[in-house]
Formats: C-alpha cells, structure tokens, sequence
C-alpha cells in the first residue's frame, strides 16, 4: 500500500495531475488535425465526383469540344493528382489516429506508473515521443499533399488561362495582363 499513501500527498498527486496535461494538450492538438484532414478529404472526394461527372460527359460527346484532347488530359491528370492526394490524407489520418491513440495510452501510463510502479516512467516519455512521430509524420503528409494541391491548382489555372486566350480574342489576348501589383518583379 506504498503506492497509495504516495498518492495521498498533495504534491505528489498534483505532480502525476500535471504530467498528465500534456498528452492531454497533445490529444487535442490531433483532434484539431484530424478535424481539418478529414475536411480536406472531403474537399478532396468532391473533387473528384465533380471531375468525374465531367470527365463522362466529356467523353460522352467528344465531338462537341475543339479542346477536347487538352480537356481531357487535364482532367485525368487532376482525377491522379486528387487520387493520390487522397492517398496521402487518408495516410495522415491514420498517423494521427495512432498519434491520438498513444497519447490517451501515455497519459494512462503516466497515472498507473506513478501510482504503482515508480521505476517505470520511461514507458511514459517512450509513448509521448512515440506518439510525437506519429503527429510529426501526418504533418509531413499533409505538407506534401498540400503541394500536390497547389500543382493541381496550377495546372488547371493554366488551362483555364489557355481556354480563355483561344476564346477572348485577339484584342483581349493582346493586351498586358497580371494587373497593377507585383511580386519579386513581375506583375501578379
């Protein structure tokens, strides 16, 4: 009964109390995580319903677009790139699960190994790193799926910057464009 006399005094329960707080600050830290991921995979399912649709009634009637080969490259390259994005969130996802699972599991461990086995505290500190890498490897994730993103948007803002020349004229295609303000010397 060491260990529940131990736990009697106020500064050692208020120690094990405080050790506690930062998985619990680090739970919701991946909760936060988990909630935006799973909103841009859902951004991202509707991306590709979205293309899909156009991607069928593109094929469906190829004879009614002059740009129908350019179209429908772009559109099955934008149907891989959110492929494979949704690959990498749904990878992120699963990586802070776990970060999320550890880190309930280290603040358990924080509470019983200081309450009954002492010697035994670095089974805490592993479960706190371990779910850290966790956290660290969904943000390495989502960091590559965001550039993803950003290619994707890209292209399709070439094209859509390719359709708009062939389609404005000579008179708007002639003149300057990028408006008045710049970015490292050249107009944005």
């Amino acid at each position: 009964m060491d260990w529940l006399t131990r736990l009697e005094a106020p500064q050692n329960a208020l120690a094990i109390l405080t050790a506690m707080i930062t998985p619990a600050v680090l739970i919701s830290a991946c909760g936060a995580l988990i909630f935006s991921t799973s909103t841009r995979l859902g951004r991202v399912v509707d991306r590709v319903r979205m293309l899909s649709e156009k991607f069928e009634a593109l094929a469906a009637h190829p004879d009614q677009d002059e740009m129908f080969e350019e179209r429908r490259a772009l559109i099955f390259t934008q149907l891989d790139r959110q492929t494979s994005r949704a690959r990498l969130i749904q990878r992120a996802m699963t990586a802070f699960y776990t970060a999320l699972g550890v880190f309930v599991s280290s603040s358990v461990a924080i509470a019983v190994v200081s309450a009954a086995a002492r010697n035994f505290t670095w089974i805490a500190v592993v479960l706190g790193l371990l779910g850290s890498m966790f956290m660290l490897y969904g943000s390495v994730l989502l960091i590559v799926e965001s550039r993803m993103a950003l290619a994707s948007i890209m292209s399709e803002m070439d094209f859509v910057w390719k359709v708009s020349k062939k389609y404005a004229g000579t008179d708007l295609a002639a003149k300057p464009t990028g408006g008045p303000f710049t970015w490292l010397g050249r107009k944005i």
